[in-house]
């Protein structure tokens, strides 16, 4: 079992999105970079724990869990030509963009913030805090216990 740092902006997919999808699980798509691709079609395993991370936002921290139920398979969206996700190099053969299904698990009653996460010693070497931009990153057993522990589930 692995544990992993989903980043989304929430004015597109929230927790709370997730939380609503009808079927309990809600695709994990629109990753269009080959760093964040690359962990997540070799890397990511159905059973693996996520924190979901809003960005971009007044209050930007770790909003929830979730748990990937279903591992990488070819992104849907990079066929869709009504989608923003559209990609007109990527065949059915030759799929260059994965995305997971998700599992909602919890919401937090309040984000952890980045400013919190900077804060606390124990997560001075957490990738989030040296690599900010990549919306799919790992965390280690101690950061996932830590960040738990600092969360008000």
């Amino acid at each position: 079992m692995n544990y992993w740092l989903f980043k989304s902006e929430p004015d597109e997919y929230s927790i709370n999105d997730l939380a609503a999808e009808p079927s309990g699980s809600g695709c994990w798509d629109g990753i269009r970079n080959y760093q964040a691709r690359n962990i997540l079609r070799d890397q990511v395993r159905e059973g693996d724990f996520v924190f979901f991370y809003h960005s971009s936002c007044k209050v930007p921290g770790v909003a929830g869990t979730a748990i990937v139920t279903r591992g990488a398979y070819s992104d849907p969206a990079q066929f869709d030509k009504q989608s923003k996700y559209y990609d007109e190099k990527s065949t059915a053969d030759k799929p260059r963009w994965f995305c997971v299904d998700l599992s909602f698990k919890s919401r937090f009653k309040e984000v952890v913030s980045l400013k919190t996460l900077k804060a606390t010693p124990a997560l001075s070497e957490m990738m989030l805090l040296k690599q900010g931009r990549l919306s799919v990153q790992p965390v280690t057993a101690d950061e996932w216990r830590k960040i738990l522990q600092m969360a008000k589930p």
